[in-house]
């Protein structure tokens, strides 16, 4: 999937996030990150993908993607710290979603990406894309029907 780095997203000082976030917006594309955290929290693998390409997979997937039966210790709606709470990095905040393991990304006040769990991300792209692969706008869809409807049986060719 898309392209990997690694990001201190823990100091506000620090401008990688924002380097990584203007990568994935200007090539569109998700880009994986693992998030080193201060204070001791464990590393988190997640892609952030633009707000814009997440638009287009979930238009696309047909479906939402398969949720566990019970979150693990520390993901949204388990036993670990209040997640739902806004974290401030520099110019962006991070929203966790109370329900699932999505993370909103906000500068100036607009949701410019989210971090998904990688599983997840690539689950929603590879749907978006085998949806899309198989649509045909009604024009389309009516010269190829017209098309087939040309052709000779089978038997006959």
């Amino acid at each position: 999937m898309g392209i990997q780095v690694d990001v201190v997203a823990a100091c506000p000082v620090n401008d990688e996030m924002e380097r990584v976030l203007g990568l994935a917006e200007a090539v569109g594309e998700p880009v994986t990150v693992t998030i080193m955290w201060e204070g001791g929290r464990a590393t988190e693998r997640a892609v952030l993908v633009p707000a814009a390409t997440l638009a287009l997979w979930e238009h696309w997937a047909p479906a939402a993607f398969p949720r566990r039966e019970a979150p693990h210790e520390g993901e949204a709606g388990g036993d670990g710290p209040g997640l739902a709470h806004p974290e401030e990095f520099g110019p962006f905040t991070l929203f966790r979603r109370r329900v699932g393991s999505r993370t909103a990304v906000a500068r100036a006040g607009v949701v410019v990406a989210e971090l998904l769990p990688p599983e997840e991300a690539h689950w929603l792209q590879e749907r978006a894309r085998d949806v899309r692969q198989g649509f045909m706008d009604p024009k389309q869809k009516a010269a190829f029907e017209e098309f087939l409807a040309r052709q000779p049986p089978v038997g006959e060719q």
